[in-house]
């Protein structure tokens, strides 16, 4: 039996991120641990918006994946896409793709997930624009430097919130949480959620197994009982 030959696809939303690597790493680090002994044939990097659906690093990737009928490999569901449509069209052609984050999904739970995203990317954005709108008619100064550093406290408190956010919009955090509401009500242990979450190929928001005191972390973060 042949093996089977993968195609990776890397995506950064900035130019600063493209040109530093921010990101990228992590990505290469995410398809190397999920391919293990296997390397891509070769790796095409985007350096473009998740809103957008002009990709060509990423046609040229399918491309690639049907002449040299492989797999494209994606180290997580949300550098791909936020537009329903694109990643609906993108499902639909004859490549096979792999999320490394959620490895098990099917053509609908992916729709679902990225209908979501796109849910979430709007009502952040509209938020943003209701915030500096608000901000701007009471005489605030967008772009000061002075006020991003009113307070030091603030600032820390800002950032605590920030990570919280990400936490709990984290797609694999929600996933989770989910399923833990349902083992939860039955009574099970820490352990045999733990346990459980794994057999079913749910992982952490960074990617990782589940243990007994991750669980704990995320029963008391979300008050689960």
């Amino acid at each position: 039996m042949a093996e089977t030959k993968y195609v990776a696809y890397l995506r950064v939303s900035t130019q600063k991120q493209g040109y530093s690597g921010l990101g990228l790493e992590a990505q290469r680090e995410i398809i190397h641990n999920y391919l293990r002994d296997t390397t891509p044939i070769s790796e095409y990097v985007e350096v473009e918006s998740g809103r957008k659906s002009d990709r060509p690093k990423l046609k040229e990737a399918l491309s690639q994946c049907r002449k040299e009928s492989a797999t494209l490999i994606v180290a997580k569901l949300d550098r791909l896409a936020r537009s329903v449509s694109f990643l609906s069209n993108l499902l639909e052609s004859d490549v096979e793709i792999i999320f490394c984050d959620f490895p098990q999904a099917n053509k609908m739970v992916l729709h679902i997930i990225s209908a979501i995203s796109q849910y979430e990317a709007e009502l952040i954005a509209a938020r943003t624009k209701a915030s500096l709108q608000a901000k701007k008619a009471r005489g605030f100064k967008l772009g000061n430097p002075e006020h991003l550093l009113d307070k030091h406290e603030q600032v820390i408190q800002n950032s605590i919130k920030t990570c919280k956010a990400k936490a709990d919009s984290n797609p694999n955090n929600k996933r989770a949480i989910a399923m833990l509401r349902t083992l939860v009500k039955e009574e099970y242990t820490l352990q045999e959620m733990a346990d459980t979450l794994n057999q079913e190929g749910f992982v952490t928001s960074k990617g990782c197994s589940f243990s007994k005191s991750t669980i704990y972390k995320l029963l008391k973060r979300y008050n689960l009982k």
